[in-house]
């Protein structure tokens, strides 16, 4: 995975990242269970890609639904993988499920 992806080990952690970023956030949720690990090992091959793309303009952030349990619900994550878009810490968007490059580009175009 890209060193451009963040992996907070806990709420506190991600907490600073969103408020050091000074650009958008797209924080995508992971989830270690059985169903969800595939989709997600996926998921961070595509996001890493778009983060190497996009450096300077969108930070993204992986977050473990378990290690940030917070987090995961203020955003009202109920699955994974899924995806929040943060402006000033302000959640903008939100989608689940897997997404390929296509589509992660065209919900962060529509919402940036």
């Amino acid at each position: 995975m890209t060193k451009r992806v963040h992996r907070p080990r806990e709420d506190a952690e991600f907490d600073f990242i969103l408020g050091a970023s000074g650009v958008p956030v797209l924080a995508y949720f992971i989830g270690t269970w059985p169903k969800a690990i595939e989709p997600c090992r996926a998921t961070d091959l595509v996001v890493g890609g778009i983060a190497d793309h996009c450096a300077g303009r969108l930070t993204a952030v992986r977050a473990d639904i378990t290690r940030c349990p917070a987090a995961t619900e203020r955003y009202g994550v109920t699955g994974a993988p899924s995806y929040v878009l943060l402006k000033e810490g302000e959640a903008v968007a939100h989608a689940s499920g897997p997404m390929t490059v296509t589509e992660i580009r065209n919900f962060l175009d529509s919402h940036l």
